[in-house]
């Protein structure tokens, strides 16, 4: 089955949105877990909009104790450090996630909106992957589903591949849209026969999940902003049970 990860961003920016802790991300997280999630997912950015280096912390002393639920921590692995945000690196070396999703985010990116480019990037990225590796965490790139860039993230030593569905939900509804899951599909099939585990993520949501969720051997999918919505309309139980009900 595949696993469902809840990115917290989305609650973490309603909370900064005033002074004080509420809502308090941690209990947000301890009630995704009860009710069936399978994974907690952050996206630190320099500027802590959302994720606090605080939130990094505490999440990884709620979940490390409970070994069926993974820690997955993404991110841009170029980003200088700013103020308290002490950069990527040395937050997974603190806190030693089950993941770490690499992002090619820029700091003024509203939301991560495309994959690496690992002709320009592969070579920067292989001492970062094995010196993660290293630390016992396992590493997935954030890529397109361009077959050759599949190609490249299993020879610069990824383990994983989360393939961005952004374009695929924007398709959702239009002539366009069989094409572009035939093209997840066939970089899934791929990364599969490389030896590369698959996760997918962004805009994904009750509509167009279920569809997703027929690409052989996914194995993670990351959902938060759409998951953030359906809480509001339906509660966090049943949003998570209608998730969960979509992967089988």
């Amino acid at each position: 089955m595949t696993a469902l990860s809840i990115n917290l961003n989305k609650i973490a920016l309603i909370r900064n949105s005033r002074e004080g802790n509420y809502p308090d991300l941690i209990e947000h997280a301890q009630r995704c877990i009860q009710y069936g999630a399978n994974g907690i997912t952050v996206h630190p950015r320099p500027d802590q909009r959302h994720i606090r280096p605080t939130d990094v912390r505490q999440l990884a002393e709620l979940v490390r104790p409970i070994s069926e639920i993974e820690f997955n921590i993404e991110g841009n692995p170029f980003a200088e450090p700013l103020a308290d945000y002490p950069g990527l690196l040395a937050l997974v070396e603190e806190t030693h996630p089950d993941q770490c999703t690499l992002v090619p985010d820029s700091n003024q990116q509203l939301t991560s909106d495309h994959g690496f480019d690992l002709k320009v990037q592969g070579e920067q990225l292989v001492p970062i992957i094995q010196h993660i590796q290293s630390l016992g965490i396992r590493v997935s790139l954030f890529m397109d589903p361009d077959l050759e860039q599949i190609q490249l993230a299993s020879e610069v030593g990824a383990d994983r591949v989360e393939l961005y569905t952004g374009p695929y939900a924007a398709a959702w509804g239009t002539d366009a849209f069989e094409s572009l899951f035939q093209q997840h599909q066939a970089a899934a099939k791929l990364a599969n026969s490389l030896g590369l585990g698959v996760n997918a993520g962004h805009d994904l949501n009750l509509q167009n999940l279920g569809k997703f969720a027929e690409i052989e051997n996914l194995l993670e999918v990351s959902i938060g902003h759409a998951f953030t919505v359906d809480c509001l309309n339906m509660g966090m139980e049943s949003a998570i049970t209608s998730y969960r009900a979509l992967l089988v």
